[in-house]
C-alpha cells in the first residue's frame, strides 16, 4: 500500500472554491487575484486565505451552498481515485479549500477517498462569519502527509503527492514521488514529474507500478 495525497483546487478539480463563493458576493476578481498571488508564492497561504474569507463575510449560507454545488472533479479524476482505492492504496485529499465543496464534488461522482483534511468557513445566524477554521491554515501539508504515513506505518518513500500551487510545496518536497499537476512556475522544480491531464497522471502511476497498465487509447 502507498499513500496518494492529492491537492484539490487546481488539481483534482479545476474549480476554485473561493472564486465561486466570491461570485456570489460580486468579489470574484479580487478573490482570483489573491489566489494567484498565493499560488505563485507571492503571499503566505494563511494570509491569503484569511483575506479571501473576509471578502465573503455576510454571505447567506444558502448562497454559499450554491457555490459549493458548482464544484466538480476534473474529467478522469473519479476513475483514477476508484482505481487507486481498488488497488488497496490509501487515498487522501489535503486541501486549504473547504470541506463542503470537496464533499459535494465527490458525492456527484459517487466516489470517496480514505480521508479529507480541509478547512471550513464558519456560519453564524445563517451567514458566513468572514473567518476560516481548520488544520491547513497555518498547518502545512507536509506535516499532514507525514502524520498519515506515521499512523499507517508507511515509509515516506512510499508516498505520492500531487499538487499545483505554492501551498503544496511542503508535501511535494517530502513525498517519495512528487507530481505537479499543471504546476505554477514556483512549484515546477520540486516536482519529479509534471502532468496536465488525469489520463496522463493515470499513465504515470501505471509506469511507476502503482496501477496495472490498461490498453493505450490515444487519449492524453
Amino acid at each position: 500500500m502507498k499513500i496518494i495525497a492529492f491537492d484539490f483546487d487546481g488539481t483534482l478539480s479545476d474549480s476554485e472554491m473561493t472564486v465561486l463563493l466570491g461570485e456570489q458576493m460580486g468579489v470574484a476578481a479580487e478573490m482570483a487575484e489573491i489566489t494567484e498571488r498565493a499560488m505563485n508564492d507571492e503571499l503566505s497561504y494563511a494570509e491569503s486565505l484569511r483575506e479571501r474569507a473576509a471578502l465573503v463575510e455576510g454571505l447567506e449560507e444558502e448562497r454559499a451552498e450554491e457555490a459549493y454545488e458548482q464544484v466538480e472533479l476534473r474529467p478522469g479524476a473519479a476513475d483514477l481515485i476508484e482505481r487507486l482505492n481498488d488497488y488497496g492504496h490509501y487515498t487522501a485529499i489535503l486541501t486549504g479549500g473547504f470541506e463542503r465543496g470537496v464533499e459535494r464534488a465527490l458525492e456527484k461522482e459517487g466516489v470517496s477517498v480514505d480521508t479529507v483534511i480541509s478547512n471550513r468557513l464558519p456560519v453564524e445566524g445563517g451567514r458566513l462569519t468572514g473567518e476560516v477554521e481548520g488544520p491547513l491554515i497555518e498547518g502545512t501539508k507536509d506535516r499532514a502527509l507525514e502524520r498519515l504515513a506515521d499512523e499507517r506505518d508507511v515509509p515516506m518513500s512510499q508516498t505520492v503527492a500531487v499538487g499545483d500551487g505554492a501551498n503544496d510545496l511542503p508535501m511535494l518536497e517530502v513525498a517519495g514521488l512528487p507530481i505537479g499537476f499543471r504546476p505554477k512556475p514556483a512549484v515546477v522544480s520540486s516536482c519529479e514529474v509534471v502532468v496536465s491531464t488525469m489520463h496522463r497522471l493515470d499513465r504515470v502511476l501505471e509506469e511507476r507500478g502503482l496501477l496495472e497498465a490498461r490498453p493505450e487509447t490515444g487519449e492524453e
